[in-house]
């Protein structure tokens, strides 16, 4: 049973939290259906028997999430022609008995240039299965290809996965940095309204200034008090993620904040802060069109983010959460707040994390960020001060009757939820789903 597409299929009894038009974060996929797993054994058994071609249309079987609509296969009996959609970028390519090739068109080249070909030759050093070429009509196109007698399902998944995030994740950042280069056979994507699109400007510009300000407030001494100010900054780049979604340059930006915080260089917290405010103010300055230009929404088949096991989420909220505690108890209640709002968008950034858990993080941000929730038209669990008690629970237990099946231990304790204050909340909520049983 897909219990994804229980939980997010559109029904008159779920909340509208979680059955919205809007997507929010990372694709992963790692929660497959049966029928995709299945897909993935019939491909392995048929190239083990060299019944090569049968084994490529179970293997792009497997790769097509049916929620997605990610691949499209054409069938002429000894040729099978496809097309892979990974964000921005479409990737075409054919197998026969006798090969599996693919290839992904990056940008148009107006000129030919030093600059961005020795980037692409740089690159060329870090692929292992697949490398940037130039077409005859000067296109940057990645590549893959395989013999079929060495072209089993495990070579394939990890070789067009690498050139596949390789393409979407380097078109948007080489147009913008070289002057030269201009899209070229862009992936269908969804163009969001006017008013969503002009909504999520809004609010990575208004939470940016909000962290710079809080920053520049002094209080308490952020050269004292460093590590505060580090979850408020890295609660602001993941929320920005998670929420908005965005691709390319914002994308590459808010993915630079994680690796400077957590590069192993010997620097401290107050020295990292310093650099992750630079990041920001970079992205202050960049102009809005830029910003729309990288407001849309994709189809994927390849997700970056790695499992984790609900105990190692656990271990993570019992290590983390008790950060909060000094600043909760001498009144930097929003320094306080950073500190779940840290835990929960980090692990939705960086991890692909069981559904359940993911489902009641979405309602933690949904409650944390409501102000957000209702610009771009979705319903909140929030007015102010004051929380939707009512809708929480209903909320809570609308997650729980959707995961039954799978997790028959789930049994989500939401009377152990304090609503007094939002921080309050957010400690108790994270205390809430650290007891869950999910196995």
């Amino acid at each position: 049973m897909d219990f994804l597409k229980k939980l997010f299929d559109r029904k008159p009894e779920a909340p509208g939290i979680f059955d919205t038009p809007v997507r929010f974060g990372r694709f992963s996929d790692v929660y497959r259906t049966a029928e995709q797993n299945a897909a993935f054994d019939e491909a392995i058994k048929d190239h083990k028997k060299g019944n090569y071609l049968n084994s490529y249309r179970h293997f792009l079987t497997f790769l097509n999430h049916p929620k997605e609509e990610n691949v499209k296969l054409e069938d002429a009996g000894k040729r099978l022609d496809f097309e892979i959609y990974q964000g921005s970028r479409k990737i075409t390519g054919y197998a026969t008995p006798e090969k599996f090739y693919a290839s992904s068109k990056i940008a148009q080249a107006k000129e030919l240039s030093p600059s961005f070909m020795r980037r692409l030759l740089e690159q060329n050093f870090e692929l292992k299965y697949s490398r940037f070429s130039l077409s005859p009509a000067n296109e940057i196109v990645i590549l893959f290809e395989s013999a079929a007698l060495d072209g089993s399902p495990y070579k394939l998944y990890p070789g067009l996965k690498e050139m596949a995030v390789f393409a979407d994740k380097n078109d948007d950042l080489l147009i913008d940095e070289f002057e030269q280069l201009d899209h070229v056979d862009q992936a269908p994507i969804r163009t969001l309204p006017d008013e969503i699109a002009n909504a999520k400007y809004e609010f990575i510009i208004a939470e940016i200034k909000s962290v710079l300000a809080r920053m520049d407030k002094g209080d308490p001494d952020p050269a004292k008090y460093p590590v505060g100010y580090s979850f408020l900054l890295l609660s602001t780049a993941y929320k920005l993620d998670y929420l908005t979604k965005p691709e390319g340059y914002l994308m590459e930006r808010l993915e630079n904040v994680h690796r400077i915080a957590f590069r192993q260089d010997g620097f401290g917290p107050a020295k990292k802060n310093e650099e992750i405010r630079k990041e920001f103010e970079k992205l202050l300055a960049r102009p809005k069109e830029k910003y729309l230009r990288e407001l849309y929404e994709v189809r994927s088949t390849f997700g970056i983010t790695g499992p984790i096991e609900h105990k190692k989420l656990a271990l993570i909220i019992e290590q983390e959460l008790p950060h909060m505690n000094w600043y909760l108890e001498n009144g930097y209640d929003e320094i306080a707040l950073a500190v779940p709002e840290y835990i929960v968008s980090h692990c939705l950034f960086y991890y692909s994390i069981p559904p359940p858990d993911k489902a009641l993080f979405h309602l933690f941000l949904n409650v944390a960020e409501a102000d957000y929730f209702r610009s771009i038209g979705i319903p909140a669990l929030r007015n102010g001060n004051t929380l939707d008690k009512k809708g929480i629970r209903n909320a809570i237990e609308f997650v729980e009757d959707s995961f039954e099946e799978q997790y028959p231990e789930l049994n989500i304790d939401h009377s152990v939820l304090n609503y007094d204050s939002l921080p309050q909340f957010a400690r108790s909520f994270l205390t809430m789903v650290k007891n869950l049983n999910i196995s």
